[in-house]
């Protein structure tokens, strides 16, 4: 959902990206998180086959997150990564499983074409953040250019949990993602996204509509 305006010139590029977005809801695989319109800026630093940043989301409800990723592109279309995602309502340095702020999450993703798909795996277990360790997502999506659709499943922090309290692998994210720009003038434009979807096993529709700049 994000994208990156480059500060660069065209004779130096610079490793260093920046950008912005501000969406009507944060929707993530098929979870509302927050309540109503939420910024989300970004930073991102390249150098090769390797990169790293910084991406948040901050409502006006109270909702914060501020996550920290790696990512290694490999042959062949893989990447691998590692996200931090944290919560800064609660301790910075609390890494315990009892009231810990932060989840740390592994990803394998590969990409050919339209077709993208991803595997997603929860490392530790965290009270406040909500994860239960080995929480588990993988997610297919194909890009049709302006339009894609995409199907998501997981458990732990994904889904709900059966009557007996136990974990359950659950389809949760299903729906269809819409792009376009907006021209204002000739030399600038604004990037506008659109989305819809549905999460089976919590029986909730959303509709998520928002721009970069």
């Amino acid at each position: 959902m994000i994208s990156n305006v480059i500060l660069s010139q065209e004779e130096n590029p610079s490793p260093f990206t920046i950008g912005a977005d501000i969406y009507s809801n944060y929707v993530w695989r098929g979870t509302r998180y927050g309540d109503g319109p939420a910024f989300q800026p970004n930073l991102k630093f390249t150098a090769g086959f390797f990169s790293a940043g910084a991406w948040g989301s901050f409502d006006f409800n109270g909702y914060q997150e501020a996550d920290i990723y790696l990512t290694f592109s490999l042959p062949a279309g893989f990447t691998l990564g590692i996200t931090d995602y944290y919560y800064p309502d609660f301790d910075y340095f609390d890494y315990s499983q009892l009231s810990g702020s932060h989840a740390f999450e592994t990803s394998l993703g590969f990409t050919k074409g339209g077709l993208s798909l991803s595997a997603n795996y929860i490392l530790n277990e965290a009270g406040n953040a909500g994860s239960k360790g080995s929480d588990k997502y993988f997610e297919a999506k194909y890009n049709f250019g302006s339009f894609n659709l995409f199907l998501g499943a997981g458990d732990g922090w994904h889904t709900t949990n059966t009557s007996d309290g136990e974990d359950k692998f659950n389809i949760c994210n299903v729906g269809l993602g819409i792009s376009q720009t907006i021209r204002v003038t000739e030399t600038f434009n604004i990037p506008v996204t659109g989305q819809l979807i549905f999460n089976p096993d919590r029986e909730r529709f959303y509709i998520v509509a928002g721009f970069t700049f």
